[in-house]
């Protein structure tokens, strides 16, 4: 141990020396003739580190990031949440901007959001909605945490309409991939991680620590996802196995349907199709769960606006509804 102590340290004076003796002897080879924007002074040792991100404090620095380069600054930076949580930065949101990206964006409104389809699945909504009213017609009187009931409502309508049924179980006597519960976790899961601050991200060469535990439990999740997507892709196949005008019945379908097509512009591998699923399945969920329960919020605090909504009902709808 001693002899390897005294290698390292003998090896560490040796590079010292030479890279002193390097600035001193040819201080110009070193510098390069790069034209670097203003920005605040350098602290000694550190330089900006304390400062890792710009902030577009001004009209004229927004209209830089936002025009004049918006091409530059369109793309979100390379992170540990975009690599393990989507597939290598298959989601649309964290994806590079082109052709792929662009095909995503593509594929969302030609294919999956287009008023046919989504008049085909006017009956999911409407069958998810009236056992949703059910529930809380039964706990009517009790304390209610609307949040949770609004985001099993949600999770059931995208799980029919993106899957083709509810992959969850509910209660302990059914039997599913996973349990509504667990599922709801993962999803939990998922936001949180692709929202933390990664010390590897910023300062990469402590990526390979990974101080926080962060890109432990990103690679957890993913495991968990690529069991259920694994699950739910597979049954997807076996049905239209034989069939020879296999006609789409969800989402899953028409994302698979759309990996085997050759004339597609950019080739839509398994992983891209299990993100693309996994993203409509979060951003579903989670975003119209919390702008309901903000909106039944703020009604709440107004009451006269729920007045104002009951009388729209029954002037539009009827009473006799």
């Amino acid at each position: 141990m001693e002899s390897l102590s005294c290698a390292i340290s003998t090896l560490a004076v040796i590079f010292a020396t030479l890279t002193f003796l390097s600035k001193v002897l040819f201080p110009k080879s070193h510098k390069l003739n790069l034209k670097f924007p203003p920005g605040p002074k350098p602290w000694p040792i550190i330089g900006n580190l304390n400062l890792i991100v710009v902030i577009a404090s001004s009209p004229e620095i927004a209209k830089q990031i936002l025009r004049t380069h918006d091409h530059v600054f369109a793309s979100r930076p390379q992170a540990a949440a975009g690599k393990y949580t989507t597939y290598n930065h298959l989601n649309i949101s964290w994806a590079p901007h082109g052709p792929y990206w662009r095909q995503g964006r593509k594929i969302y409104l030609s294919e999956l959001f287009n008023s046919k389809r989504l008049d085909s699945f006017e009956y999911i909504r409407v069958e998810e909605t009236c056992a949703f009213l059910s529930q809380l017609c039964a706990l009517s009187g009790k304390p209610v945490t609307l949040k949770e009931h609004l985001s099993r409502l949600t999770l059931g309508i995208i799980s029919r309409i993106v899957l083709g049924k509810k992959y969850f179980s509910v209660s302990e006597s059914e039997t599913s991939i996973v349990a509504l519960d667990e599922f709801q976790q993962m999803l939990d899961e998922l936001f949180l991680l692709n929202g933390v601050l990664n010390i590897g991200d910023w300062i990469p060469w402590l990526e390979l620590l990974d101080l926080q535990g962060y890109v432990k439990r990103m690679k957890a999740l993913k495991k968990k996802f690529d069991r259920f997507h694994d699950h739910v892709f597979g049954e997807h196949r076996s049905n239209k196995e034989g069939v020879k005008e296999f006609v789409p019945k969800d989402i899953v379908d028409v994302l698979l349907k759309l990996a085997d097509d050759p004339n597609i512009e950019v080739k839509l591998n398994y992983d891209s199709v299990r993100e693309l699923t996994q993203d409509l399945i979060a951003e579903g969920t989670d975003t119209l769960a919390t702008t309901v329960d903000w909106a039944m919020s703020e009604l709440m605090k107004q009451p006269h606006l729920i007045e104002k909504a009951i009388e729209e009902l029954d002037r539009v709808i009827g009473r006799e509804r």
